[in-house]
């Protein structure tokens, strides 16, 4: 399989903030936006694969910023690595001011997806080669999410996370 650039899966979703959407604050609601990143992760996910993917886990959120009613937002997601069968998708959320148009980054999120075949079956997906700063970054940070993923779940012992062993003992 050919090694694929981050920009072959990455995915731009732009919308509005709606008024059956928002909390009694006339925010977006967390859960709304949380749908908004999992279905662009999803397709940022299936189009480095092409093939099915699902969710196996949200691995972080982060919710700086309340996006208003009436607000653009747009949610871009792109495959910041691709491990055997799972891929790490990175999420940042930019909100437009409806007024001056001035756009800022409001929230971010990692997700994890898997590529299962017909039968649910995880399978291999294609590596991943960055090329901007900002993907080398998120590509070499990723391995060290996963192992600290894996330890905390008591699927890899602390001695064998190598990347994180590295980043904490020199």
């Amino acid at each position: 399989m050919r090694a694929k650039n981050p920009s072959e899966s990455r995915t731009v979703m732009t919308d509005m903030v709606l008024p059956s959407e928002t909390n009694p604050l006339n925010n977006l609601f967390g859960g709304e936006l949380l749908a908004r990143m999992d279905r662009a992760a999803s397709i940022a996910a299936r189009r480095h694969s092409r093939r099915v993917t699902v969710t196996a886990s949200v691995n972080h959120v982060a919710f700086n910023r309340a996006v208003p009613l009436g607000s653009v937002v747009t949610v871009e997601a792109a495959v910041s690595r691709a491990f055997r069968t799972s891929m790490e998708i990175y999420i940042d959320v930019w909100m437009e001011d409806r007024f001056t148009g001035e756009k800022t980054k409001a929230n971010e999120a990692i997700y994890t997806f898997v590529a299962v075949d017909e039968t649910g079956v995880p399978t291999e997906v294609p590596a991943l080669a960055p090329e901007t700063t900002l993907e080398k970054e998120r590509f070499e940070a990723a391995l060290r999410r996963k192992q600290l993923s894996l330890v905390l779940a008591g699927k890899m012992k602390p001695t064998d996370a190598t990347e994180l062993r590295a980043l904490f003992m020199g």
